[in-house]
């Protein structure tokens, strides 16, 4: 199995990599930031990227996100220590096939590691029971409404559009890259079914969000 592991923490890889090792795993590469995560991802190929979540300028959501949209047979398992439910979820969303807390003792971190290589997914004894709940809950049919299933940053680009901003504004408002900001903007349309940053700011004139007036703001811009 070789494994990119990625936090922002040196002292925190070493002791994940000295671990890894020892039980002849190979690292292949580390990377201390999202950014760094998806170049390395992209220039490696690894079979796991282990995934830390809170990084400076792009966070593992988002790294995941790209990853899996660039290298689908890549598979990412979050190492964090938030056991928050919404962080567990929108990992599972961004494509992570696995949630691993940072309090895990590792005997067992590298138990549930090792099931990557059986099609498992590896995730917290402590969390699991959220995911089953939170898929029973789906399965009863309560409508959904479709902002809802925009991801946090994904709704941070949208009202930042629709105000008007371009996307090297949104870029330096929300501390990422522009590629980043196209990402996200290529996502919103597709989940709300828009075709253009024109729609994007009728859409929020809609949801009441900007004045009517304002909803010719977005257009002309650079396109997402």
């Amino acid at each position: 199995m070789r494994v990119l592991l990625v936090d922002d923490h040196p002292l925190f890889r070493d002791g994940v990599r000295s671990l890894l090792q020892a039980r002849g795993v190979e690292v292949v590469g580390e990377a201390g930031d999202g950014e760094e995560a998806v170049e390395a991802a992209l220039r490696l190929r690894p079979d796991v990227v282990l995934m830390d979540i809170s990084m400076p300028r792009m966070d593992g959501l988002e790294a995941t996100r790209v990853i899996k949209a660039r290298l689908p047979q890549v598979k990412i398992v979050m190492l964090t220590v938030s056991d928050e439910d919404r962080t567990l979820f929108e990992a599972v969303k961004s494509g992570a096939q696995g949630y691993l807390l940072k309090n895990l003792q590792a005997d067992e971190f590298f138990d549930l590691l090792s099931g990557v290589e059986r099609g498992e997914a590896p995730i917290s004894r402590s969390l699991a029971g959220r995911i089953l709940e939170e898929f029973a809950r789906r399965r009863g049919g309560r409508p959904r409404d479709e902002e809802e299933e925009l991801t946090e940053r994904e709704q941070e680009v949208l009202r930042a559009v629709s105000g008007g901003a371009s996307n090297r504004e949104v870029a330096a408002a929300l501390r990422i890259s522009e590629n980043t900001v196209k990402f996200h903007m290529k996502n919103i349309l597709d989940k709300l079914h828009l075709r253009n940053r024109a729609e994007v700011v009728a859409y929020a004139a809609r949801r009441g969000w900007l004045p009517p007036e304002t909803s010719s703001a977005g257009e002309g811009r650079d396109s997402g």
